[in-house]
């Protein structure tokens, strides 16, 4: 074995080239920034894969791809849906538990904690779902294109978030955690008018059956059970139940999320001296044995110390940070190879471009939430009712707005939900949505930059 080189190693510590991630502790906060400025990277990339794929020689193979059916089953029991289904009725259910677990923390202890901080950002999300919903109704008041009200309502909190962490020596990181409040915020407006409004014919049975479900969710929380296999035996069965009784599945997710214990078995305070007492233990059994593999009682130190970290730790902690990762670079980024590769037509572009449908997501996204945003924030502070955030100015607050109208995801998902049966309303849907992310990606980036040029 050659010696370690002495730039990977340091104090007789061999550090493998990722290791040293370890070195750097990270607040939740900013690893959870990180990791959505670096999945809105991947998404865009994808997104792009899946546009070249279904405006390529390979189209067909795409289309195919989306509608191969997959069936599971046990015995005589069997559930079938197409590929495409799964991705958005059954992946998308993990997307929106760790949207759950976000919201929970934010409620409990973040920016949504304490109404005087979370008051200027929550009636910026309203005013940033109002305000696009009307415009898209001014345009589509009639038929089947009423339906897709919702789609300009939601921000796509990994783009906007990764667009202005690339400004992040040009703009106060008070404006970043504003951004992130208010686009969690949005996301719960975004879920309720989910659950609410995008529901198909109720099944009042299986509806009984999910609140059953969801009561034992709630039971395992109050029992104090923080084993994580049981809530997931009863979420699957919730998610179940749910896709038959007509309210969107993906909403237990949302539901399995707020019922996760967010308390933990151990005090920190016990912990510390426990710590303290087995160190001391690892050192006594050290000095007579320095390999672990031979050592059964330092194996056993060790593995006591590793129960209790699990244990200071709450089980929505420990799920949220193992299921952040997944969710953000595998779940989001299939989600987009499978819903975001439209036909692009340059012959028919004049049709596109003044579809009502098209413009109503287009203007709502770019126009109603800068107006929403903004007026909303304006009129709140004239009221005296929010405060802006520390070291920030108004100006800010508008271009943040525009980033506001990048609404990547959640405005697809609510597209397919609104018209599944409408493939050409879909279609115009999906085009207005990627219009609208990219130009308020564009100007909203542009904006701050050239607003943040003397805080570098």
């Amino acid at each position: 074995m050659s010696a370690p080189d002495k730039n990977s190693s340091t104090k007789g510590v061999i550090y493998a080239p990722w290791e040293r991630a370890f070195d750097r502790i990270l607040t939740p906060f900013e690893l959870f920034i990180h990791r959505e400025t670096t999945s809105g990277l991947l998404l865009m990339g994808t997104a792009i894969l899946a546009l070249i794929l279904a405006n390529s020689f390979m189209a067909d193979a795409y289309h195919h791809l989306l509608h191969i059916p997959v069936a599971v089953g046990i015995g005589s029991w069997s559930l079938s849906m197409s590929l495409h289904h799964w991705v958005n009725d059954g992946l998308m259910a993990l997307f929106f538990f760790v949207v759950g677990m976000e919201l929970k923390r934010e409620m409990l202890v973040g920016e949504l904690a304490d109404i005087r901080q979370a008051a200027l950002p929550i009636i910026a999300a309203i005013g940033g779902m109002a305000a696009p919903a009307l415009i898209y109704l001014l345009l589509n008041h009639n038929g089947d294109a009423m339906l897709g009200w919702g789609i300009p309502m939601a921000t796509d909190i990994a783009f906007a978030v990764g667009a202005l962490v690339l400004l992040a020596r040009r703009v106060p990181k008070a404006l970043i955690t504003f951004l992130v409040a208010l686009a969690i915020a949005d996301d719960l407006g975004a879920v309720l008018v989910i659950a609410v409004f995008y529901t198909q014919q109720l099944s009042l049975g299986w509806l009984s059956i999910s609140a059953l479900l969801v009561l034992a969710l709630v039971g395992l929380n109050f029992a104090g059970v923080r084993k994580v296999l049981p809530y997931f035996c009863i979420a699957v069965l919730l998610w179940y139940a749910l896709l038959q009784s007509g309210v969107h599945s993906t909403l237990a997710g949302v539901l399995g999320a707020f019922t996760v214990p967010a308390r933990p078995r151990y005090d920190p305070r016990q912990f510390s001296s426990r710590m303290k007492e087995l160190l001391g233990q690892y050192d006594e059994s050290l000095q007579k044995d320095a390999n672990i593999l031979t050592n059964e009682r330092l194996y056993s130190v060790v593995q006591t110390m590793g129960n209790g970290l699990q244990g200071v730790q709450t089980p929505m902690q420990r799920l949220e940070h193992g299921w952040h990762l997944p969710v953000a670079f595998i779940v989001i980024p299939i989600f987009a190879l499978f819903n975001a590769g439209i036909p692009l037509q340059l012959g028919t572009l004049d049709t596109t471009l003044s579809h009502p449908v098209f413009l109503g997501v287009l203007l709502g996204l770019l126009l109603g939430k800068f107006i929403g945003i903004t007026g909303a924030c304006w009129i709140a502070l004239k009221l005296g009712v929010g405060q802006l955030p520390s070291g920030t100015r108004f100006s800010q607050i508008a271009a943040v707005s525009v980033l506001g109208g990048i609404g990547f995801t959640m405005s697809i998902f609510i597209a397919e939900l609104g018209f599944a049966a409408q493939e050409e309303y879909l279609l115009m849907a999906k085009t207005g949505v990627l219009a609208a992310s990219l130009l308020a990606g564009l100007l909203g980036f542009a904006w701050l930059r050239w607003l943040g040029r003397d805080h570098e």
